[in-house]
């Protein structure tokens, strides 16, 4: 279907940016901008525009976030949910410093129907606009309401930001190829400067999981068997899923340990893991009565010693592993691969569709994966500098820097972790 109007007609209402706290206090203190995507006459078309910048705002939107994400939310948008990026929020929002809001919401007749969930901050000396929820949304995206005209939405959506909160670059990371947001993204050039892999299993394919597994070659399948009898060896062997409640958070937080010392026992560096706030918000995640984001956590005992343990999050018939990790005692037995396989068993049962690994595309992952989806990082250059800086840093010196030291020897790697872990952290 064609869009019901063109760009030009769109950016003739936008008011000309005035800068971060002249924007933060018109959103806050006065009313939308407001677009007639149709006809002067007939208002009942027209885009009410707002940047939510505080906490408050945000709060506020709950009811009419969730509303829209029932309507329209997909899948594999569960880190674009209300309760999930409400639970960011509690850990990673300063109060006064950045990441700050910026939020822009579109309404049509008063209903929501767009929000692009951004954050504002400073880069190399640069403002910058990156997506909320970052770093432990794995992907990005923006929720559209299913409108017959939402490309155009879309784009006036994109024309307001640009023109509204004029930042020097757009940094949207993790975008995967079949996103909302993608189209928009190619229609306007935006730059890639790092592309990976999601692999996901299509569990919906077959009638049950017996069915399911045969796609697997029967020497992978044998080998999981000689892995459980190995297994079996150190004692008995249970599976557990916790949905919520203190097992569900305890277990969260030992898993994100586990992973923090295979981490570093492969030499390999990761700042979010590092941070004390991204098991804070595992754990609350985990554990919460209170906006629950579908966080399931699964154990594999031996022995009624934890093996492996798994941490994903259910949305709308996609299961989503965020984390996924095994104690080393337990790597001769294969207890990761054991999990993956239970998990599927149990996933299948509970009418889960798409079994979705995450990016990276890890060799192992694949291993069982029926496919892979594109995700990228995009970024858009809205001024001089910001161009400088997504040419020369995001497009050259930071793959080449990730490239070299993923080169190092782990030893090596080891001691650049432990001495330049700030550095690191930007990369």
């Amino acid at each position: 279907m064609q869009p019901a109007v063109s760009i030009p007609v769109l950016f003739q209402g936008v008011r000309p940016a005035t800068g971060a706290k002249d924007d933060a206090a018109r959103s806050s203190s006065g009313g939308p901008d407001v677009l007639d995507t149709a006809n002067p006459v007939c208002r009942d078309d027209a885009l009410a525009f707002e940047i939510v910048s505080a906490r408050e705002g945000f709060d506020a939107l709950e009811q009419d976030w969730n509303a829209l994400f029932d309507r329209a939310g997909r899948p594999a948008q569960a880190f674009q949910s209300f309760n999930w990026l409400w639970h960011w929020a509690n850990h990673y929002l300063a109060p006064s410093a950045a990441p700050g809001l910026a939020i822009v919401t579109v309404r049509r007749a008063g209903r929501l129907i767009l929000v692009w969930p951004l954050v504002r901050e400073r880069t190399a000396g640069l403002d910058c606009l990156a997506w909320m929820g970052a770093p432990v949304s794995q992907y990005g995206d923006i929720l559209v309401d299913d409108l017959p005209d939402a490309d155009a939405v879309i784009r006036a959506s994109w024309m307001y930001i640009a023109t509204r909160l004029a930042p020097d670059l757009v940094r949207l990371r993790k975008v995967r190829a079949d996103a909302a947001v993608a189209p928009l993204l190619a229609e306007i050039g935006a730059s890639s400067s790092e592309r990976q892999q999601a692999p996901f299993l299509d569990l919906a394919s077959a009638p049950d999981f017996d069915a399911y597994e045969t796609r697997y070659p029967a020497k992978a399948r044998k080998n999981r068997r000689r892995q459980m009898r190995r297994l079996e060896e150190c004692g008995s062997v249970a599976f557990e899923t916790h949905a919520r409640g203190e097992a569900a958070r305890e277990l969260a937080r030992f898993g994100l340990s586990l992973k923090r010392a295979w981490l570093s026992g492969k030499g390999l560096v990761s700042p979010a893991l590092a941070d004390d706030r991204m098991t804070r918000f595992i754990a609350d995640t985990a554990d919460c009565d209170d906006r629950p984001t579908g966080c399931r956590v699964s154990v594999l005992r031996a022995a009624g010693e934890a093996a492996a343990i798994q941490i994903a999050y259910a949305c709308k018939g996609r299961l989503l592993v965020h984390v996924i990790v095994y104690a080393a005692p337990f790597e001769k037995a294969g207890a990761g691969n054991l999990l993956i396989e239970e998990s599927l068993r149990r996933a299948k049962a509970d009418g889960i569709e798409t079994f979705d690994l995450l990016a990276p595309g890890d060799a192992y992952k694949m291993d069982w994966a029926d496919g892979a989806v594109a995700v990228e990082d995009f970024a858009v250059e809205l001024s001089r500098a910001g161009k400088l800086y997504a040419t020369i840093y995001l497009g050259f010196v930071r793959q080449r820097l990730k490239a070299a030291i993923t080169a190092l020897p782990a030893s090596v790697r080891r001691r650049v972790a432990s001495s330049y872990g700030l550095l690191l952290a930007l990369i």
